[in-house]
């Protein structure tokens, strides 16, 4: 009965010590205090069956809340067993990265061929509700866990989209979700290569760019054009290897701490880049974490060119803390900063080319009628323009 209280009135006095003075009475006095109102719940309540568990629970995600960080958060046993699913490339529900900006849920992007994609969600979608339940104030493990379920299930989110006059439902039936980082690997003209990397997420991300690299080189590819636009991130160790492959052994990105302690990331295969030809990275809005690593590796390294539209800007370091009961902690420990020292969080990263779509394609996309294709993608086309200059 008495576990949970003694376990936090332990870490306090672990934390914070026995020391009597003036400072360290007080900083102690205010975690005691959590303790008094535990014990206040526990007794006088009107409710005699709050569990422990929840009431240590509702304390955790009270004081992460504080610091209005959205990436930091508090992953129940079952968030946290879903996060773990996440990585290993395969789970249930509608394919969609997500975000916080400005306090609003945000699609980044739907994942291709996934129900969500179908459903006709877009980057930048604002998800003001979740099964008729307003998203305000909702944590991102929250939303993730609403939004996803058991195969064949389904899930009403109410959509805010900046084109139109008002809200309006979507019904999406959830399914397997399997990640595939690769979305195309094609050579065009002129010996250009493209490859259309959709996300880090995956645990083969590396090894399937890697392949898609050196079978583009055998075809006879001088030159490549690596697609990140909607790609919303995913593992660091991802970006810091995938950089690798174009930039070898130089420096990827720096962290810095609480304390201003810098820390230089590299890639960490020897003997890594595989690739030295000119490079062009197309970037967009939806481009967002482990894409702007790769975008900011990119140019801070003079290896390439970014070209497209201001980038998503997350750039923070989580690490996930496991506790005793299966729950974990989500923390931001750091700050991503590019090699140079940009600070791109909340900001992103603008590109060296700025390519805007042109007005007539996203009038035919919102009205539906855009037929996708290489040939008429007109970032693409003037990658391929620049390239010839």
């Amino acid at each position: 009965m008495l576990k949970y209280r003694w376990l936090i009135l332990l870490s306090f006095l672990l934390t914070f010590g026995f020391s009597a003075n003036t400072n360290n009475l007080s900083t102690t006095s205010w975690k005691l205090q959590i303790l008094k109102v535990f014990d206040i719940i526990e007794h006088q309540y009107v409710e005699d069956s709050i569990e422990d568990e929840q009431l240590v629970h509702g304390a955790i995600e009270g004081m992460l809340n504080s610091l209005n960080d959205p990436y930091t958060r508090f992953l129940k046993p079952t968030g946290f067993s879903e996060l773990k699913t996440n990585l290993q490339g395969n789970f249930y529900g509608i394919g969609i990265h997500i975000g916080l900006k400005d306090g609003k849920l945000v699609v980044i992007s739907p994942m291709e061929d996934t129900p969500a994609y179908k459903a006709g969600l877009k980057s930048f979608d604002i998800i003001s509700s979740i099964n008729s339940k307003s998203t305000t104030g909702i944590s991102l493990e929250e939303a993730v866990s609403k939004i996803r379920g058991e195969k064949g299930t389904s899930v009403v989110l109410g959509i805010h989209r900046e084109t139109n006059s008002s809200n309006f439902n979507v019904q999406i039936t959830r399914d397997i979700i399997q990640i595939k980082s690769i979305k195309e690997s094609v050579m065009l003209k002129n010996n250009v290569g493209y490859i259309r990397l959709m996300t880090f997420e995956s645990k083969d991300t590396y090894t399937q760019l890697k392949d898609a690299i050196l079978k583009l080189k055998k075809d006879g590819m001088e030159k490549l054009i690596l697609d990140v636009r909607y790609n919303g991130g995913g593992l660091l160790h991802n970006a810091l290897d995938i950089a690798g492959l174009f930039i070898g052994s130089k420096v990827v990105v720096k962290t810095v701490d609480r304390k201003g302690d810098s820390l230089e990331l590299h890639s960490t295969k020897p003997n890594s880049q595989i690739f030295s030809g000119p490079l062009i990275i197309l970037v967009n809005g939806a481009s967002a974490s482990a894409s702007e690593i790769l975008a900011g590796a990119i140019r801070d390294n003079n290896r390439g060119i970014v070209m497209g539209t201001q980038t998503f800007g997350k750039a923070s370091v989580q690490e996930v803390i496991p506790l005793q009961d299966e729950s974990a902690i989500l923390l931001t420990t750091a700050k991503y900063l590019t090699p140079k020292g940009s600070d791109i969080n909340k900001i992103g990263i603008t590109p060296d080319v700025v390519v805007n779509i042109p007005s007539e394609d996203i009038k035919l996309i919102q009205e539906g009628k855009y037929e996708y294709s290489l040939e008429k993608d007109f970032q693409v086309q003037q990658a391929l323009n620049y390239f010839k200059k």
